[in-house]
């Protein structure tokens, strides 16, 4: 099964929590064990794993891509102008496997599932497989 969210982002570059969206396709899905896939099909955007107590943590690492990843270096040669986001996405990576046991996703306590967004404001699609 293959399944597909639409989420929406509201700024330039951020961090949106998906996991409760992921949640519910295992939950409605009826999994108990086994594999979450999270991809995501664009090459502005990421998916990644970090913490979900302390939204600073968020901040911090933004902050720090943009330090090191600058969008306005005169270096870049591809033409739409979003090279850094491009970059940024790649760092990222494009999915995200969760294991599933007694159908719920194995997440570390302070662990939840980020849409990262470098080229926003947009709609992001973001496909479940569950094996």
């Amino acid at each position: 099964m293959l399944e597909e969210l639409s989420v929406k982002t509201h700024t330039h570059s951020e961090l949106v929590d998906i996991t409760g969206q992921v949640q519910a396709v295992v939950a409605k899905n009826k999994v108990k064990d086994g594999v979450c896939l999270i991809f995501i099909p664009h090459t502005t955007a990421g998916i990644t794993i970090n913490e979900n107590a302390d939204p600073d943590v968020k901040r911090d690492m933004l902050m720090k891509l943009d330090k090191v990843i600058d969008w306005k270096d005169s270096n870049y040669r591809h033409s739409e102008g979003n090279s850094a986001g491009h970059i940024k996405a790649s760092m990222m990576g494009f999915s995200q496997s969760v294991i599933i046991q007694g159908g719920k996703l194995q997440l570390g306590t302070w662990q939840d599932i980020y849409l990262a967004e470098f080229d926003g404001p947009r709609t992001r699609r973001v496909w479940i497989k569950i094996i």
